[in-house]
């Protein structure tokens, strides 16, 4: 990505079989409410198309949200793609129902962040300006 003029732009992707976007929607806005520019994929997305969207996108991070138990999995196989695709420089971070012991391996493999249930909006958005590149004028 290297430094991009214009705001942060998140893609907010609900990956595998999961269902339950209303936690995901709710970041986007509070992303969006921000100043940042967020695509939402939707439900029922692949790896490969929230790789894809990202890429086409110009985004700057990927905000996975996953309740269903493959967070392992489906963690894994976007940064994979990420690397496979040279878009490594996408930062992925993520939340939903992660237990504890799974946070530091996730970590390990190239998670930025995951917030588990209870972070807060606010948070949540503080850290994505912090670690995120900065806006042009920021």
């Amino acid at each position: 990505m290297g430094v991009a003029a214009g705001p942060i732009r998140v893609v907010v992707a609900k990956p595998g079989l999961d269902g339950h976007d209303r936690g995901a929607k709710v970041i986007a806005r509070a992303l969006r409410d921000a100043g940042m520019e967020v695509i939402y994929t939707g439900l029922h997305q692949t790896p490969e198309q929230i790789v894809g969207t990202a890429i086409q996108e110009d985004a700057d991070a990927i905000g996975l949200s996953i309740l269903s138990g493959a967070h392992n999995t489906l963690f894994a196989a976007v940064i994979e793609l990420l690397k496979e695709r040279d878009a490594a420089d996408i930062l992925v971070f993520g939340g939903g129902i992660i237990p504890e012991a799974d946070i530091a391996p996730l970590k390990e493999k190239g998670v930025a962040e995951i917030f588990t249930p209870g972070a807060t909006t606010a948070s949540i958005v503080d850290w994505v300006r912090a670690n995120v590149r900065q806006p042009a004028g920021a």
